[in-house]
């Protein structure tokens, strides 16, 4: 699956990112920063229904923010199909799992690249998405840094052995060369190789 993230679109936001929702994309990935978790800051709730608003395709909202409740409740007036925090802004991971569940929305866990899977092990039973960061949360245009596929793999094997159900997302540097370093992934977030070009043009060499 592809979830195309328009943080690299600069001009004409809105009218641009009605033309992403109307490729073949399977979600729209929404980054939002707060500019404390990563020195970036990026839309507010209103700003982001405003640019949303003409648009269909299901919301895979990535939360890169310091106060992950406060997000998680400004943004889930959206109804998202995801909503994923990161591991490392947090201190009970459990409880918010436990709280964007009570919600009806299901629930992401992102890592940073130098964060590794065995830390976020007691968590996978109860995820509907792991996404791994292959590249420094902040910035669009980054490139894939390769460790990434081995956590892709180890998650990939986790979930065999034990039979879990969430899906490995990547986030970071993918384009038509890194995506041969994401065999086990089951979602990639695509941002500027598609948004820097033609939409539909890209999205096609990504899917071979």
């Amino acid at each position: 699956m592809i979830s195309a993230s328009f943080l690299a679109i600069k001009d004409n936001i809105k009218e641009n990112i009605n033309k992403l929702d109307k490729t073949t994309i399977d979600l729209l990935h929404v980054d939002i920063m707060d500019g404390i978790f990563v020195k970036n800051k990026t839309w507010d709730i209103k700003e982001i229904t405003n640019l949303l608003e003409n648009t269909n395709k299901p919301k895979d909202i990535h939360l890169m923010v310091s106060d992950v409740r406060k997000y998680v409740n400004d943004f889930k007036t959206l109804q998202p199909e995801y909503i994923t925090f990161h591991y490392e802004a947090i201190e009970d991971v459990e409880d918010m799992i436990k709280y964007i569940k009570s919600l009806n929305i299901k629930v992401g866990l992102s890592i940073k690249p130098n964060t590794e899977v065995s830390l976020i092990k007691p968590y996978l039973k109860d995820l509907d998405l792991v996404l791994i960061m292959s590249v420094e949360p902040g910035e669009g245009g980054q490139k894939f840094i390769n460790s990434s596929t081995q956590k892709i793999d180890e998650l990939h094997t986790i979930r065999k052995d034990n039979n879990y159900h969430y899906a490995i997302e990547v986030d970071g540097g993918i384009n038509d060369v890194t995506i041969k370093e994401c065999v086990n992934a089951d979602i990639l977030v695509v941002g500027s190789f598609i948004t820097n070009g033609n939409y539909q043009e890209q999205i096609d060499k990504i899917r071979g």
